[in-house]
C-alpha cells in the first residue's frame, strides 16, 4: 500500500472539513465521503471509516485495494468478516464506545414503560387525557441478556433506583466480579424479570434467541427492552406475546428491518413501543467513535489496528 491512502467514510454523523476529516488528512491521507453506491465508493478505497453498511462478500469482492475497515460503533454483523479476512482485510469495532450512552437510554426506556410516557402523549395529542396507573422501578427485577461495556453501565444506574439486577452471560466466570449482579441462566432470568434488557451481540447462537417459548417463561406483567440487534427476538412471537397477554409489552429501539417495515408484526400493538435505533446517538458518543474510529484506521493502515475483530483469521490464512 503506498503512503498515502484514500479513505471512504460512510458514516452518516461525518462530513467534510470535520475533525475527523482533518485528522485523516493532517496523516497525509486522502478522504472521500459516501455518494450512495457502495460498491463504486469501495472500488478506489484503502480504508473504509463504516456505519451500518451492509459489507457482504459480494460488495467486498469489489474492493480490491481495500485493507481496513473500522465500523464507528460496537455491532460489526452487517459485516462479513470471514469473506474480508479471506481478502486480508482488517476489520475493527470499537467496543464500549458508546456504552455511556447506552446505559442511560435503556434506563430511559424502562421509565418510559414503566410509567406508560408514551401513551400518555399519544393520548394527549389526540385530544384525551389518559390518567392509567404507572408502576415504580424501585424493587423491580431487571435482567440483563449480555454482560458487555452497556450492560455493565447500566447496573449502577439499575441499582440507584433500587432495581434488583440479574444477568445471564456466557463472558467467564472469572469476569463476573460484581457484588451488586445475580449471574443466572437465561430460563431462571426470565421467570424472575420484571424487565429484561437485551444487551448481547447478535450471533448463529443469538439470532431468535427470544422467541415464544421464551416469552411463555416470562411474567405476564414483564417488559421487553432491546437496545442492541434487533433478530435477537422473534417479533412475530413477541406481537402475539404481548397481543394474548402473555407479556405486558415491550420498548425497541432496534428491529430485525430498519426502517421498520410498513407490514411488520409489530405495528399497531397496544403496549408496544418502536423508537428509530437512538440508543448510541448522543453527540458526546458520536464525536468518540469519530476519533476513536479515525486513530483505528490509522493503526490498521499502518498494520497494528487495536480492535481487529478477525485479525485470528488473517493469521490462520497467512500462516497456510
Amino acid at each position: 500500500m503506498s503512503a498515502v491512502a484514500l479513505i471512504l467514510i460512510t458514516t452518516d454523523y461525518l462530513r467534510p472539513g470535520d475533525e475527523v476529516d482533518d485528522l485523516l488528512r493532517s496523516h497525509g491521507h486522502r478522504t472521500r465521503f459516501a455518494s450512495g453506491d457502495l460498491v463504486t465508493d469501495l472500488a478506489e478505497a484503502d480504508g473504509a471509516l463504516v456505519g451500518h453498511d451492509p459489507l457482504t462478500a459480494e460488495v467486498l469482492a469489489s474492493a480490491d485495494r481495500l485493507r481496513a475497515v473500522v465500523r464507528t460503533g460496537v455491532g460489526y454483523d452487517a459485516i462479513d468478516v470471514v469473506a474480508a479476512a479471506r481478502a486480508g482485510i482488517t476489520v475493527s469495532n470499537l467496543p464500549g464506545i458508546n456504552a455511556n450512552a447506552v446505559a442511560e437510554y435503556t434506563m430511559g426506556l424502562l421509565l418510559s414503560s414503566a410509567r406508560r410516557l408514551v401513551e400518555s402523549a399519544t393520548g394527549v395529542a389526540s385530544g384525551g387525557w389518559p390518567r392509567g396507573d404507572g408502576r415504580e422501578l424501585r424493587g423491580s427485577a431487571l435482567g440483563l441478556i449480555g454482560y458487555g461495556a452497556a450492560a455493565r453501565a447500566v447496573v449502577p444506574l439499575a441499582k440507584a433506583f433500587g432495581m434488583r439486577v440479574l444477568c445471564t452471560t456466557g463472558v467467564p466466570v472469572a469476569e463476573r466480579a460484581d457484588a451488586d449482579v445475580e449471574f443466572v441462566e437465561l430460563p431462571e432470568l426470565l421467570a424472575a424479570a420484571d424487565f429484561v434488557s437485551v444487551h448481547t451481540a447478535l450471533t448463529p447462537k443469538t439470532r431468535g434467541l427470544l422467541d415464544a417459548a421464551a416469552f411463555a417463561l416470562m411474567k405476564p406483567g414483564a417488559v421487553l427492552v432491546n437496545t442492541a440487534r434487533g433478530a435477537i427476538v422473534d417479533e412475530e412471537a413477541l406481537a402475539a406475546a404481548v397481543r394474548e397477554g402473555r407479556i405486558a409489552g415491550a420498548a425497541l429501539d432496534v428491529v430485525a428491518e430498519e426502517p421498520l417495515p410498513a407490514e411488520s408484526p409489530l405495528r399497531g400493538v397496544p403496549g408496544i413501543v418502536v423508537h428509530s435505533h437512538l440508543a448510541g446517538q448522543t453527540a458526546e458518543a458520536r464525536r468518540a467513535a469519530g476519533i476513536e474510529g479515525a486513530c483505528e484506521l490509522l493503526d490498521a493502515l499502518a498494520g497494528h489496528p487495536k480492535h481487529a475483530v478477525n485479525a485470528h483469521l488473517i493469521e490462520k490464512r497467512d500462516n497456510r
